[in-house]
């Protein structure tokens, strides 16, 4: 039996108290992290190709379904307002298309060729890479996507929490991130959602800072895509060159990002 499909070490959940229920999803959830911890190797290892990939203009495509699906979705669409990067640098795909994102689409993830042909329209090349997501390592969808994407010559990597799965075997980084029953048995969106999420987290993260869309641990290519982002961004210029905050602003504003603010400003005071 899959372990993500192994019974739950807890029973009569449905008789217990507010407290005990929240009590044992988190003592369930501590245990993530140390899961995580022991594929850090496989992790780094796989980061390293990946930007070597993006270093020639290579994108990054997750392709999952249902909860797997959505984490990737939604790692991706944080990378354009974190970084910088445009929309087409990192992408997200999940099976029965965006409408799935929602509301579950009946046997889309059983369809072996779907991923192939929703990755079709990018024009794919051998820079770019591919990262299955599914907590089962059995899912179609994904397996027939990464597939075909090795056979391409694309660099292929997964994010499952079985060990041994199909989706593992297929591709050339398999990131298996073992992290136990669920609270509630099978309810993969728990334990192994946050698992995924996680190194979701690592791998995006990791890739931008060595493509070098982070100075020190400042977001310097981030979007200004609200007024929190000003203020941050206002913050971050005056700390670096010690102009006044309203100069700071002034400049941020007219140049559109952290970094070319900051550029300007020591220009300029290269110059006098």
């Amino acid at each position: 039996m899959k372990t993500t499909e192994s019974n739950s070490l807890y029973d009569g959940l449905e008789h217990m108290s507010a407290l005990e229920l929240v009590q044992g999803i988190h003592s369930e959830d501590t245990k993530v992290a140390a899961a995580v911890a022991n594929k850090i190797s496989e992790i780094s290892s796989f980061v390293e190709a990946l930007v070597d990939r993006m270093k020639m203009g290579g994108r990054l495509f997750y392709i999952g379904a249902g909860t797997s699906g959505r984490l990737g979705i939604l790692d991706a669409s944080e990378c354009p307002p974190t970084f910088g990067v445009n929309h087409e640098t990192v992408i997200g795909l999940i099976a029965g298309g965006d409408s799935a994102i929602r509301k579950a689409v009946e046997y889309a993830e059983d369809d072996w060729k779907g991923a192939w042909k929703d990755l079709a329209p990018y024009s794919l090349s051998k820079k770019d890479t591919i990262v299955g997501i599914a907590a089962s390592g059995t899912t179609p969808y994904v397996i027939g996507g990464v597939n075909q994407a090795r056979q391409k010559g694309l660099l292929t990597a997964c994010i499952t929490c079985n060990l041994g799965s199909s989706l593992a075997q297929a591709v050339e980084h398999p990131i298996e991130v073992v992290v136990g029953p669920e609270f509630v048995t099978g309810s993969t969106r728990m334990k192994s959602g946050t698992a995924q999420k996680m190194v979701l987290n690592m791998i995006s993260t990791s890739a931008m800072i060595l493509l070098g869309k982070v100075e020190g641990n400042k977001m310097v290519d981030m979007q200004l895509s609200n007024a929190k982002l000003v203020e941050r961004g206002t913050l971050m210029i005056a700390e670096s060159t010690k102009v006044t905050l309203e100069y700071a602003k002034n400049m941020l504003l007219r140049h559109g990002s952290v970094r070319a603010a900051v550029n300007a400003i020591q220009s300029s005071n290269e110059q006098e």
